[in-house]
Parts: structure tokens; sequence; C-alpha cells
């Protein structure tokens, strides 16, 4: 992820960069995971 200045005007579409997709796939992931453990524990009861 790179900084960029608040007077530079982009596409955020296209000034997305490869790593940051995978960042939010990632997270993505994660916490659909937690809600899984979360609702596997509450209705198995485990």
């Amino acid at each position: 992820m790179r900084w960029r200045s608040m007077t530079e005007t982009t596409n955020t579409v296209l000034d997305t960069a490869p790593e940051d997709s995978f960042y939010a796939v990632g997270w993505t992931i994660s916490g659909v995971a937690t809600l899984a453990t979360i609702v596997a524990i509450w209705m198995f009861g485990i």
C-alpha cells in the first residue's frame, strides 16, 4: 500500500494495488471463518 497525497486525484479502482485486494480477501475469509465458528459453537452447544 502506498501513501497518497490529499491533493492527488486518482480513480480508486485503477489505483488499487494487487496487494490491497489480497489483504481485503484475507480479512473477509478470516471474518467468515470466525462467524462460522461462533455459529457452530452456538448451534451444537460445544
